[in-house]
């Protein structure tokens, strides 16, 4: 075997190990949102003084938000889709994009607990409600920050040269755990704004 088909061999294994564990990331990061879903809607059958969803959170702000990240998973299927066809610039551009996307969506989150904590006195001590919106909605935002983070330092690396039509399995797997914080926000948003 020549010293190419040793290093394309190496980069093929590495690409599926890669995904590999992404995949098991995130099922077992699944399996945790599937356990404060479950905890949070327990808590809400269990409970007699549950409030209206809408009548305590703003529901288009959140709707709107949740537009912004769906927009996010639209401009990271793009990156890829340009680095896939050599398309460096590209790339740069719409991991850029996804990245803002992701930060709007903080700031847009920010703004909510803010107003939910300060202007309208929900307090994490006055119920369950509570307890549970913030636990699983900050699990979510921290999430939403660790892939920011991730997609700017994707950027950072294709600033280096890293990638290329032939090399962009970890556009790829970054792109595997954008889409799975955005299905995730869509669960989330269902059961605790709209149900």
């Amino acid at each position: 075997m020549d010293h190419a088909a040793v290093i394309e061999s190496s980069e093929l294994m590495g690409t599926a190990r890669g995904k590999v564990g992404m995949w098991l990331f995130l099922v077992s990061d699944a399996l945790t949102f599937g356990g404060l879903l479950c905890a949070y809607g327990a808590s809400r059958m269990g409970a007699t003084d549950w409030p209206v969803p809408s009548q305590v959170l703003d529901v288009p702000l959140t709707a709107f938000n949740t537009f912004v990240l769906i927009c996010s998973s639209l401009t990271m299927v793009k990156a890829l889709s340009a680095i896939r066809h050599g398309n460096v610039k590209g790339l740069q551009k719409f991991l850029l994009l996804t990245a803002l996307g992701g930060i709007t969506f903080l700031s847009i989150q920010a703004y909510e607990y803010h107003h939910l904590l300060f202007v309208d006195g929900l307090r994490l001590r006055n119920s369950l409600f509570c307890a549970t919106f913030f636990s699983l909605t900050s699990f979510h935002g921290a999430h939403v920050l660790a892939g920011v983070i991730y997609l700017l330092v994707m950027y950072w690396r294709s600033t280096k040269g890293d990638f290329s039509e032939a090399h962009h399995h970890r556009i790829e797997i970054a792109g595997l755990y954008w889409h799975f914080v955005d299905l995730v926000w869509i669960l989330v948003f269902t059961f605790v704004y709209l149900l």
